[in-house]
């Protein structure tokens, strides 16, 4: 039998489905697009694979694991499409969602015309039931099991099938919300149950709630769609007739993958899984060229992701949202923009040029595509700029220039513009509203935003990285090869993670070392069970520690890591300590050495890590001089019509170098390299745009 050498990463997003493959014995990656199949995702996906396979001349018998990147959960929560929701609570807080935080989106001065949006749950599907557990998980009252079967045939009459369960204080102790899930499945076996000591082990009842019925709204999608991939991959493994389980992982929002098998049980880890899986990517292909400290730029049709790695490492948050539903798991920290490249360009009431969030899309997509598209968009400015070809996709794709003047003229003569300004000035406005997404995981950070290497990838990431470089003060800019297809390669990058808290709320002063060491050890534990149960030895698995820390009497906490061995003083203060600094860095002080001000610990946390063998990076063999790959040249208008030198990506090698005015083109991308910028081809392929200095030695 063949070997089981293959190993294929697949992202969907809304248009393409994009495909890497690597051979584990030789190192080849290949890969391909295909177009997304939104009525079936599971048929441009298994395409997808048909497609890598034949590229590589395999059968389906040589594909060792597939990782997916996958949009299912995100688009059913950003899309609203929320129904049909039950939820089970502590007698007497049946009003939990409509309390909610006291918070006001836009700040105070909003909140005479701001109205609350409708609840995840109407205040008619809300059952509560009796029994109360204590902050610590004493029982004051015991649970009222009638309460539950009569909750459970109240959803059972109406056809409610998805249920959320969250008590008071289940995260200090789960047995109330085990014993209602088994009574509810045992009265109703239809149903689908989520509860919160499963979903989210932390305090805050509100955003608890939230989190446990967004887990429970999108079980049952994700159920249906990773069992009907698992299932439809082993049609490609039948070796003389018996078919077999090819290992299937699903990225998750934390920046590991799961096993599908685990993955239907906690599907709200999945909602941002194909912008982690990108921005891993990047950080891979930036970490082996030697940067560190980047920002990540992945560019589509509809909108951007913008995330900010740190020594080779996303930040995560807790205090993530996806649509209008806080959620508190962990995940990447992206920050999404509506500027693709089929963001529309439109006219205010007040008469000034707005960009986004609307979007063509794919279908009927810019007024260029010509397919029934009526508004100027991003990609018709760039195109009638000469900023990109008038095709894509190496000419699948031809561009229908004439049309897309039209829709540009029309929206210059509204805004009492000349032609040239108002494509411009499109472009302009599409690059500030990606500096200032760029600036909220910055400055808003407490980093500056002058010590970053943006990394572009995508479609449309590279498209203004010169005018961001510019607006930010950026360092420099890194385009990997072949841009579009980085975060597939990114779910080839991935370890296995599961990510486990525990609620400790304590002062520094009085935390138990016996204590804190069995809540860590009890999170390792099932860390640990968790792993095992996804074939990796003893030997393999790695864990890493950590604990969200405050200032007594403060609302929002900052994560540290906790370092491995024994708990002990010093490893505690060391933790501390952490937090000192980190709240400095965020926030500009802190209140180390202060008598008065008093560190309170308020999570605990532990990840269980189960590495997996990295695809390697390859050199490119040394160029000629960039001359030799130049293709043509073209108009294209850079504050004034320039002729441009059009250059084939493919045909760069290491060390060629060129400067602007210039347009890099490539299969799924294109770069436009701006006067006063100079790109450079590193040894690894991607291309490094920097400011060309003066003669005084500073940046033009």
């Amino acid at each position: 039998m063949e070997s089981r050498k293959i190993r294929v990463g697949i992202d969907t997003g809304g248009t393409f489905t994009d495909v890497v493959a690597v051979d584990e014995e030789s190192g080849a990656v290949v890969t391909t697009k295909t177009p997304s199949t939104p009525a079936d995702p599971a048929q441009g996906f298994l395409t997808g694979i048909e497609k890598v396979l034949a590229k590589l001349g395999e059968t389906g018998d040589a594909i060792g694991a597939v990782s997916h990147g996958t949009t299912v959960a995100t688009n059913k929560l950003l899309e609203g499409k929320v129904e049909n929701l039950g939820f089970i609570t502590t007698e007497g807080y049946e009003h939990v969602l409509e309390i909610a935080r006291q918070s006001v989106p836009d700040g105070y001065g909003n909140s005479y015309f701001w109205v609350k949006p409708d609840r995840i749950v109407p205040a008619d599907r809300v059952r509560t039931i009796g029994g109360r557990l204590a902050f610590d998980g004493s029982e004051i009252r015991p649970l009222v099991e009638d309460d539950v079967r009569q909750a459970a045939r109240f959803f059972a009459d109406r056809g409610i099938r998805t249920i959320g369960v969250c008590l008071m204080h289940s995260y200090a102790n789960p047995s109330h919300e085990r014993r209602v899930r088994d009574l509810l499945l045992e009265e109703y076996p239809e149903a689908t149950v989520s509860i919160s000591s499963q979903v989210l082990r932390e305090y805050r009842e509100y955003e608890r709630s939230i989190t446990t019925l967004v887990d429970a709204a999108v079980k049952p999608n994700i159920r249906n769609y990773v069992n009907n991939i698992a299932n439809r991959l082993r049609e490609f493994s039948s070796d003389e007739g018996e078919a077999r389980d090819i290992p299937f992982y699903v990225m998750k929002s934390n920046g590991g993958v799961l096993s599908a098998k685990e993955v239907v049980h906690q599907p709200i880890t999945t909602v941002l899984s194909g912008p982690a899986a990108g921005a891993l990517g990047a950080a891979l292909i930036a970490s082996v060229a030697g940067v560190e400290q980047v920002l990540t730029c992945d560019g589509g049709g509809t909108s951007t992701d913008v995330t900010v790695v740190v020594r080779g490492e996303p930040a995560l948050t807790t205090e993530g949202r996806v649509g209008a539903y806080p959620s508190k798991i962990p995940m990447i920290d992206v920050v999404t923009v509506g500027a693709g490249g089929g963001s529309i360009a439109w006219q205010t009431p007040e008469g000034t040029l707005r960009v986004g969030p609307q979007s063509a899309g794919a279908d009927p997509g810019p007024l260029c595509y010509g397919k029934g598209g009526s508004e100027p968009t991003i990609t018709d400015a760039h195109v009638l700029l000469g900023r990109i070809p008038p095709h894509l996709l190496g000419g699948e794709i031809p561009l229908d220039t004439e049309l897309a003047r039209k829709g540009v003229e029309q929206l210059a003569h509204q805004l009492k513009l000349d032609f040239e300004a108002c494509a411009t000035g499109i472009l302009e406005v599409s690059a500030w509203n990606q500096a200032n997404a760029l600036r909220q995981i910055t400055v808003k950070r407490g980093l500056d935003v002058r010590d970053f290497t943006l990394v572009t990838f995508g479609g449309s990431g590279s498209l203004l990285a010169c005018r961001l470089v510019d607006i930010l003060g950026l360092k420099d800019v890194l385009v990997p090869l072949n841009p579009g297809n980085v975060s597939a390669f990114g779910l080839l990058t991935v370890d296995v993670r599961n990510d486990y808290v525990q609620t400790h709320v304590c002062r520094h002063d009085r935390l138990e070392i016996a204590e804190l060491q069995s809540g860590l050890d009890a999170l390792a534990a099932e860390a640990e069970i968790a792993l095992a149960d996804e074939g990796f030895g003893e030997a393999e698995r790695k864990y890493a520690r950590s604990a969200d820390l405050r200032y007594l009497g403060q609302a929002f906490e900052v994560r540290v890591p906790v370092g491995d061995g024994p708990v002990t003083p010093e490893l505690m203060d060391e933790a501390a300590e952490r937090f000192h600094q980190a709240h400095k860095e965020l926030y500009g002080y802190d209140f180390r050495g202060d008598p008065h001000q008093h560190v309170e610990w308020v999570n605990l946390r532990v990840s269980g890590i189960g590495p997996i063998k990295r695809p390697t990076l390859n050199e490119i063999a040394a160029g000629t001089g960039a001359e030799s790959a130049v293709t043509g040249t073209r108009p294209a208008y850079f504050d004034e019509w320039v002729t441009t030198q059009v250059y084939d990506r493919a045909e760069l090698g290491a060390g060629d170098v060129l400067e602007g005015p210039a347009v890099i083109e490539e299969f799924s991308s294109t770069i436009p390299v701006h006067p006063g910028f100079r790109a450079r081809i590193d040894t690894f392929g991607n291309i490094r745009i920097t400011k060309i200095a003066d003669s005084n030695g500073a940046n033009r």
